[in-house]
């Protein structure tokens, strides 16, 4: 029997604490050698922080034999823009099992996004290796973004994924047919705790020893915003830097984040804690300190890159605010505290194609997460019921058609059932009249004019106007 070998593809900490936990809960068949790949996406990986450099990362690397660099195997190239052509993919397979001293090895994957690069490149280079995918956070509710190589899509045995949002399954790869399996919540709550234990002291903690200000229970005091010794314990606001991804200005995500900063001192709160994505520009930092002042509050920036997950078990908020990230619902599911979201409702509008993978992320929170700006929603919401939930599956089998109707045909039926049912101007949002007209879908005509598909007249007019058209 040759020796097995199993490589494992991370480029967040996030997504390294979830291998984690997956492996400590024997998700894993057993291999001789365990593999971690490491490979930094950044558009600019030089000037930006690898998760093996991030604290909390030995903890991660002991579970494995040995710590690889994808961006040191494929220099100078970068790591999503590049892949192997096909005429040179067995001297790729060749070179890497030479580099990695792999030799006749059986290969087995583990890869998260696999249908773009660098995950996409890896499981192209070793052509027969069976492959495991791990769900990127929210984006596993949604349809997969590109249409993978069948040679690929064939041979992904598993999508393990993460509880964000319980009783909803994975949209992801079903057209494949791959069985999702969870990642228990109390594996990757051990791995998080280790990684809190390997940060120092974080800014606005409020205590000497870091360990957050919460009671013994870690819920704070019977009011929930207070902690023991009497200080206020902070909210948090999580920053993402959408402007990279041209979805917004960097003068509407600047606004957006102090929208952030005016909602969550508008509900109460004294103390906030700022945590900017790590390649944020500084100057938006300064303006929140700007505003901040303006409003009376205390403002504390939080620029070590740690996890939102770390830094939820550090600080003990009070609050979680952000506009659609992931963070919010491990912050409500795992460790129960109260969250809001902004700027959900333009972010739709906003997002272009319609394809555009983070609508599914937008579209789940808009659902579920109260506003900001709505003091009794924040004040009053708890984690979804089964009933809310199955809406909410529903609602995306219709987003997922409308995003990648040619991957996901047999969703049709439920795209149409439930907008004959449900459009309305509450749910409108989630949909685009020019997208549903190309795809011939309920609500691609406004009711008023409905009778216009089933008038003789105007199909005849139309037929001749076709028919001039093509002379």
């Amino acid at each position: 029997m040759p020796r097995t070998t199993h490589v494992f593809c991370a480029s967040t900490l996030y997504g390294a604490a979830t291998l984690c936990a997956a492996l400590d809960a024997g998700l894993f068949a057993p291999a001789d050698r365990r593999l971690l790949l490491v490979t930094n996406n950044a558009a600019s990986p030089e000037t930006s922080p690898s998760l093996d450099t991030m604290p909390g990362f030995g903890r991660v690397a002991e579970r494995f034999d040995g710590v690889l660099s994808w961006n040191d195997t494929i220099s100078p190239f970068h790591p999503s823009g590049w892949s192997p052509r096909g005429d040179d993919v067995p001297m790729w397979e060749r070179y890497l099992r030479l580099l990695w001293n792999l030799g006749d090895d059986a290969i087995r994957l583990t890869v998260e996004s696999v249908q773009v690069n660098p995950a996409l490149a890896l499981c192209q280079m070793f052509t027969g290796a069976p492959v495991d995918v791990y769900a990127d956070g929210l984006i596993s509710y949604g349809p997969t973004r590109d249409k993978i190589d069948p040679l690929v899509g064939t041979r992904i045995d598993r999508l393990l994924h993460l509880d964000l949002v319980p009783g909803l399954t994975p949209l992801l790869l079903t057209e494949f047919g791959v069985a999702p399996e969870l990642v228990p919540a109390e594996a990757f709550r051990k791995v998080l705790g280790e990684l809190a234990e390997a940060e120092a002291e974080l800014p606005g903690s409020g205590t000497a020893d870091g360990s957050g200000s919460g009671t013994a229970d870690g819920t704070g005091t019977a009011d929930g915003t207070g902690t023991a010794d009497g200080t206020e314990r902070p909210a948090l606001l999580l920053g993402q830097y959408l402007s990279a991804l041209d979805i917004l200005s960097d003068a509407e995500e600047e606004e957006l984040h102090l929208r952030m900063v005016r909602g969550t001192a508008a509900l109460g709160h004294r103390r906030l804690v700022f945590k900017p994505h790590p390649v944020a520009p500084a100057r938006w930092s300064r303006a929140l300190e700007d505003e901040a002042a303006r409003l009376g509050v205390e403002l504390t920036l939080l620029e070590r890159p740690v996890l939102a997950e770390v830094a939820f078990q550090r600080l003990r908020p009070a609050l979680v605010v952000g506009c659609f990230s992931t963070a919010l619902f491990t912050a409500a599911g795992l460790y129960g505290i109260p969250v809001a979201t902004t700027g959900t409702h333009g972010l739709l509008a906003r997002l272009t194609p319609y394809q555009n993978s983070n609508r599914v992320p937008v579209t789940i929170v808009d659902a579920l997460l109260p506003d900001l700006a709505d003091r009794d929603a924040v004040t009053g919401w708890s984690m979804p019921t089964p009933q809310r939930v199955e809406e909410l599956a529903e609602l995306l089998k219709a987003v997922g058609f409308a995003m990648q109707s040619r991957i996901y045909p047999h969703l049709r039926g439920d795209a149409e059932r439930y907008l004959a049912r449900h459009l309305n101007h509450a749910t409108w949002r989630y949909f685009k009249r020019r997208r549903l007209t190309s795809l011939a879908l309920p609500g691609a005509v406004p009711a008023q004019l409905a009778f216009i598909p089933r008038n003789a007249t105007v199909r005849r007019l139309a037929r001749r106007a076709r028919a001039l058209s093509r002379r």
